[in-house]
């Protein structure tokens, strides 16, 4: 089911997306005012149950959490139930297939110090401040991520790379490497 409603609904949002945009369920995005999300040609996201039978969690949730944030997502991109989550900045390249509930976080979600965490619970803006640690993350041309995996703030995927099923990534990785364990390494390139 192609869920083009929710087209209108992004539009709202100032969410930019180019031509043959399929949602196959309906995704969670939400660009947060001043941030900014772009989907380019021919992408696919995939947010029911039996879009993907690799068994999805959830839905997909692309989401902008801070003025000046960004997630662009080029073209002929596949996402299946994966939360794509950015303070500062998310970039993924043409052609990268994004496995069911993979996480990409550019962000920690909470301080790692006590002091700051509970500064942040006290925080009024609810959650928005600058407590929080985060890094751009770049992800190339033509990879492929592999379901469950987790890739972490400041990660840069050259183009090319694939990212075994369930790894939990974090550094700078050359083109076309294979990536896999937690933490993360190139088994081959």
């Amino acid at each position: 089911m192609n869920s083009n409603w929710y087209k209108i609904l992004m539009k709202a949002m100032g969410i930019k997306y180019g031509k043959n945009l399929c949602l196959k369920g309906v995704p969670v995005i939400f660009n947060k005012k001043g941030a900014e999300i772009t989907i380019g040609d021919n992408c696919t996201v995939k947010s029911s149950f039996l879009s993907n039978l690799v068994g999805l969690y959830s839905r997909s949730i692309i989401v902008t959490r801070a003025p000046g944030a960004y997630v662009r997502i080029g073209d002929n991109v596949g996402i299946s139930g994966a939360t794509i989550y950015a303070r500062k900045g998310i970039e993924i390249g043409d052609n990268t297939a994004i496995g069911g509930n993979v996480k990409i976080l550019d962000n920690d979600f909470h301080p790692i110090d006590e002091e700051e965490r509970v500064m942040l619970l006290k925080d009024p803006s609810g959650g928005d401040s600058n407590l929080v640690p985060a890094k751009p993350i770049s992800i190339g041309k033509n990879c492929f991520i592999g379901c469950n995996s987790i890739i972490l703030k400041g990660t840069v995927l050259g183009d090319g790379c694939v990212v075994g099923a369930g790894a939990v990534v974090s550094g700078t990785f050359e083109a076309r490497s294979v990536i896999a364990g937690n933490p993360a390494k190139v088994i081959r390139k």
